[in-house]
């Protein structure tokens, strides 16, 4: 297939989302799997903030982990199907979809959301 036809069309998000996502996932599983070690008095506001919901609002913190892996997931399912529908077929493209909105959500989501098909090549 001619390479403008979408058959392998990835992109990688941005490097600042990689950053931050990666960071937020990463302290948020901190606190919620290491409370104790966590140095919140050296963390300002957020150190606060998180010790003040550790304490007294540990049970929301652990499914809210476990709810934002399962919205990850489900956005990932859909980044498959989008890739169906926009006409992506490389078996290689699609796990790269998968793999990367699996892990940085609607930041590589949104990427494929922007992707228009060339209309010409779906019609041949």
């Amino acid at each position: 297939m001619a390479k403008s036809d979408g058959y392998a069309y990835f992109r990688r998000t941005s490097l600042f989302w990689i950053i931050t996502v990666t960071l937020s996932m990463g302290y948020f599983t901190w606190t919620v799997f290491w409370p104790s070690e966590v140095p919140y008095g050296s963390l300002g506001p957020l150190g606060s903030l998180s010790k003040y919901l550790v304490d007294n609002h540990y049970h929301y913190m652990y499914y809210g982990w476990w709810m934002s892996w399962a919205v990850h997931m489900m956005e990932a399912i859909l980044a498959l199907k989008m890739c169906g529908d926009k006409g992506i077929e490389s078996a290689l493209a699609r796990t790269l979809w998968f793999g990367q909105t699996f892990l940085f959500g609607f930041a590589s989501l949104g990427l494929l959301l922007k992707y228009k098909p060339d209309k010409r090549a779906k019609q041949q």
